[in-house]
């Protein structure tokens, strides 16, 4: 089966204060630059239901909204409880001005 890439978004959405939103199959994701580069993670807080790309960037962390658990953008990890666990990655490519997600 070939890999299949949808558009996310385009590059002039995003800025490194101001992730993307997209859901994916229903899945919610979000998309963040750090630098130069592009992660694409789970948006929603492991530990209760809320959109991190709503939360707080600081560099290249996210902080949850509701209850500051933190965590790592370019590996998922995380850094301050409560998050419970590490956030699902998915990969993220450019082409041209167009942001991508690999579809799993």
């Amino acid at each position: 089966m070939a890999e299949e890439w949808r558009c996310a978004g385009h590059t002039g959405d995003l800025s490194d204060d101001a992730p993307l939103e997209y859901k994916l199959d229903g899945t919610e994701i979000g998309i963040y630059k750090v630098g130069d580069a592009l992660y694409a993670l789970e948006n929603v807080c492991p530990h209760a239901y809320a959109l991190l790309t709503q939360g707080f960037v600081d560099g290249d962390t996210v902080e949850c909204p509701l209850h500051e658990a933190v965590f790592h953008i370019p590996t998922g990890k995380c850094l301050k409880e409560p998050g419970g666990r590490d956030l699902k990655m998915y990969a993220v490519r450019l082409a041209g001005e167009e942001i991508q997600i690999k579809v799993e």
